[in-house]
């Protein structure tokens, strides 16, 4: 059972998401479109389903399609140490990679991940996160494309999660403990 804990208004509204999505694809668009090649998005779940399908809805770039799980978090709190659930299934060696992340925190994952991708020879790796928590950074970790830089606090909707749940809120919001 999910432990209870308080949320407020929208810390970051939907509308406020929608926007900024947008802003983000016009940008992956136009670093893009210059190559000509393919991008491959590679989608980290379970967090970062949401805002991925709203991003590719406004890609015009030709993109392909991966996904893959990883976690270093349990609960409200960093494990320390990533697991790698699910990896990707399409060959990435000479492509453009676009890795897509909910949040960056410790960055841990991400760092892990990028390094991951990029032992498969690919043309490119680049980072986009919606989310950038840099105060809670414990390792550093290069985002290309930054949706919103938050404070240090526990957030959770619009894919993000609190032990599974939360996850379908439209808005992002801080969580805090009973």
């Amino acid at each position: 059972m999910t432990p209870a804990i308080k949320i407020g208004d929208p810390f970051i509204t939907a509308d406020a998401i929608r926007q900024r999505v947008k802003e983000m694809a016009l940008q992956i668009n136009q670093d893009y479109t210059p190559t000509g090649r393919a991008l491959s998005v590679i989608i980290v779940l379970k967090g970062a389903c949401f805002f991925a399908i709203d991003l590719l809805r406004h890609l015009t770039v030709s993109t392909r399609l991966d996904f893959l799980q990883a976690s270093s978090y349990s609960g409200m709190g960093s494990t320390g140490e990533v697991h790698l659930h699910k990896d990707i299934t399409m060959p990435i060696a000479g492509t453009d990679v676009l890795l897509v992340e909910d949040i960056v925190d410790t960055g841990l994952t991400a760092s892990w991940l990028l390094q991951h991708l990029s032992s498969h020879s690919p043309a490119s790796v680049r980072l986009c996160s919606l989310l950038d928590k840099p105060r809670g950074r414990r390792i550093p970790a290069k985002i290309d494309y930054v949706g919103f830089v938050i404070p240090d606090e526990f957030v959770l909707g619009y894919g993000l999660d609190y032990d599974e749940a939360y996850r379908n809120l439209p808005a992002i919001y801080v969580a805090k403990p009973y």
